[in-house]
């Protein structure tokens, strides 16, 4: 009998059906294939046959094969080892049979797998949520007898252990031979059928298909439905299943593959034409918010995502852009999120306080689907890749945790090194996040991001950051209360309708359905992105490249100007995402100036917005890179070199009264003065070896 995921043949079987069928398939079809296998054995010692191959050649056999694949396998193993070619040596060859491109009603989704299943060849296509290590499992067991030393090799099959019932001299006491038992390599993996419905299904691949997968990665797997006896309690009659895998295929880990019809595609390619298309996106993104138009044009930019290079030396440089929302509460930024989690066509919405490290990126767990030993289990990071994370609160989150976000943001990576596993999972994932003042609402005369609670070194990461703030403006209080009473108005009113059956007026109903229904139906926008995504990969034009470094030299000209900086090479490369996503709206292969003018202005936008100095109205962005204005680090270097050169004098403590003095003769006000001295002591620079007198630390002299 041959062994699960058809390992090499343990016994010498009487002949199986089907057999010279198989001979005849493999010299007609598979001839030069098995001879590169043969040639590159062991290292490549699989056959894979396509399915539909087989049904060309025989549609019974093919049938068989869905139906019976235990006796079908056996005859393809026996009838490879039959095959006459040159070199070949049967004692030693003997590859696995492996069969892809099963048809399209055996292609089932994790819900819909069921008893009628059972023993039979299926494919089920997942996201691989939970991965073990790899794991020896016995193959062939060498049982020697402790009375009379009688040797029994039994083959393992199915998941109990089979051991002789009586040896020869009746003793039934035996012990494994170790050494002469065969093992072969065996990993469990649970896959789920979406992000939003973690219960799974589990499989198991043997030999050269473990290792061939990752948490977090989208695979089909093809193979036989097995039960699995209950464990602890022998008279449960429920039972649980598996897939035992004979074949698997990653498959694409970028937006979900949807299908469009061809009177969609047209739909798409009709709305990319139309001149108001990033107007229609906005009014398409959260239509019951009311405003926010360029956070709005922003995300839209976002889901359809810049261009990712692979260049020749192997290096990567993300397309994906990170959007950071910081606002008042009130402001709409959890509903923002919420929306564009319904739109994205794959994401995750994650929260604050609820979000762990290991939640984010991936965790190493013991349990009992490790068989003991330890698994890696995806995180949101991990299994939104080539999507969307949303994250909610990101100033609520633990900073060890948030932490986790820095090298996935940058290099769409996340390395793990736990339990003695050390490996790295694809993080190709937009961040859209949000986050609070640190004291609940925006101070005007204190730079913004001072008065968030994240660290410079992550804030640095983002492509665009928008202040949402809760301006006191009555204009635009009667449009946003208007906007919102409306919409409840229209809600009430079709909740009501649906409960009494009377129709709403037709006058009404256009009101409540021009205030409410997005200008792009949410599922046809899902399918645009994701057409967008697949199909579109724009290269920047000339105009494109000139505009862009016009724009950025412009900023650097701007900051030499002022002895600070106003832009880095993250900027430029942000633009360069975002106007590669302008061009995906539009469904075109070249980056043309008016997509650099669109990304040229969001990024202004944002930087006016984030980074402008309270005290000189200039752009600086040494506020999201180190945290601190340009003007307050040489506040704080002037204020440094005051107390050194007091200590060069010769005293042994310098009075604050005479730092504030020596300050104001330099330029500085006394605010800034105090506020250098601070921040100095705070940092570790200087401390107070009296009330109101300051002394260099040993590390600054």
């Amino acid at each position: 009998m041959a062994l699960e995921l058809n390992l090499e043949e343990i016994e010498k079987h009487e002949s199986t059906p089907y057999v010279e069928k198989f001979e005849e398939f493999y010299n007609l079809e598979y001839r030069k294939q098995i001879e590169k296998i043969i040639e590159a054995y062991p290292e490549q010692r699989s056959l894979v046959i396509d399915f539909k191959a087989l049904e060309k050649f025989d549609p019974i056999l093919a049938d068989e094969l869905l139906e019976s694949p235990d006796t079908v396998i056996e005859s393809a193993q026996t009838a490879i080892e039959n095959v006459n070619i040159p070199s070949l040596n049967a004692e030693v060859f003997k590859p696995h049979i492996r069969f892809s491109n099963l048809p399209r009603d055996r292609e089932l989704n994790v819900r819909d797998i069921g008893s009628k299943y059972l023993t039979k060849m299926i494919c089920v296509e997942g996201l691989v949520r939970q991965i073990t290590d790899v794991l020896p499992r016995l193959r062939i067991a060498v049982w020697k007898c402790r009375r009379c030393g009688n040797v029994y090799r039994i083959p393992q099959e199915k998941q109990r252990l089979n051991q002789p019932n009586m040896c020869e001299c009746h003793s039934r006491e035996f012990e494994l031979d170790e050494e002469k038992s065969a093992f072969t390599d065996y990993q469990k993996i649970q896959i789920q059928e979406t992000l939003e419905k973690l219960k799974g299904n589990e499989q198991a691949v043997y030999d050269d298909l473990v290792n061939k997968v990752s948490a977090g990665d989208k695979t089909k797997f093809v193979g036989m439905l097995r039960l699995a006896p209950p464990q602890k309690d022998a008279k449960k009659i429920v039972y649980g299943r598996y897939l035992e895998v004979n074949y698997l295929e990653e498959t694409q880990k970028e937006f979900s593959e949807v299908e469009v019809s061809r009177e969609e595609e047209a739909e798409i390619k009709r709305l990319a034409k139309d001149p108001h298309i990033y107007d229609l996106l906005v009014e398409s993104i959260a239509p019951a918010i009311y405003g926010h138009e360029v956070v709005k044009e922003s995300i839209a930019l976002q889901l359809f995502g810049g261009v990712t290079k692979h260049l020749p030396n192997h290096q990567t440089i993300r397309g994906n852009a990170h959007i950071l929302l910081i606002g008042d509460p009130g402001t709409a930024k959890s509903q923002l999120l919420t929306a564009t989690n319904n739109i994205a066509p794959k994401s995750i919405y994650i929260s604050g306080k609820t979000t762990s490290g290991v939640g984010l990126t991936a965790s190493a767990v013991k349990d009992e689907f490790g068989e003991g030993g330890w698994t890696l289990k995806a995180g949101a990071l991990v299994l939104s890749s080539g999507g969307v994370c949303m994250a909610d609160e990101l100033d609520k989150m633990d900073p060890q945790d948030r932490s986790a976000l820095h090298e996935a943001m940058e290099q769409g990576m996340i390395s793990v090194a736990k339990a003695g596993i050390v490996t790295r999972f694809k993080a190709d994932t937009s961040l859209l996040a949000a986050a609070n003042p640190k004291f609940s609402r925006f101070d005007k005369f204190t730079p913004v991001l001072e008065q968030i609670d994240l660290p410079a070194s992550l804030i640095s990461r983002f492509d665009l950051f928008f202040t949402m703030k809760d301006v006191l403006d009555r204009t635009m209080d009667l449009r946003i209360s208007d906007h919102i009473l409306q919409t409840h108005r229209g809600g009430e009113m079709l909740r009501q309708s649906a409960h009494s059956g009377e129709p709403i007026a037709k006058e009404e109903l256009e009101a409540i359905e021009k205030k409410t229904n997005p200008k792009i139906e949410v599922e046809l926008l899902r399918k645009y992105i994701s057409y967008a995504r697949q199909h579109c990969f724009p290269v920047l034009s000339k105009e494109a490249i000139e505009a862009l470094t016009e724009f950025y030299v412009g900023l650097r000209d701007q900051g030499r100007s002022q002895g600070n900086y106003t832009a880095t090479a993250r900027q430029l490369e942000g633009l360069v995402r975002l106007s590669e996503a302008s061009a995906k709206v539009r469904l075109s292969d070249v980056v043309e100036k008016q997509d650099a003018d669109r990304a040229m202005r969001l990024v202004r936008k944002s930087l006016e917005d984030t980074v402008i100095d309270p005290e000189t109205g200039k752009i600086d962005i040494d506020i999201i890179t180190s945290g601190i204005t340009q003007a307050r680090q040489n506040a704080i270097t002037t204020v440094l070199r005051i107390v050194k050169e007091e200590m060069a004098a010769g005293i042994d403590m310098v009075p604050i009264e005479q730092v504030v003095a020596s300050g104001i003769e330099k330029g500085l006000d006394q605010d800034k003065v105090m506020g250098a001295v601070d921040e100095l002591i705070r940092k570790g620079d200087l401390y107070t070896p009296r009330h109101h007198y300051v002394k260099p630390t040993t590390k600054t002299g």
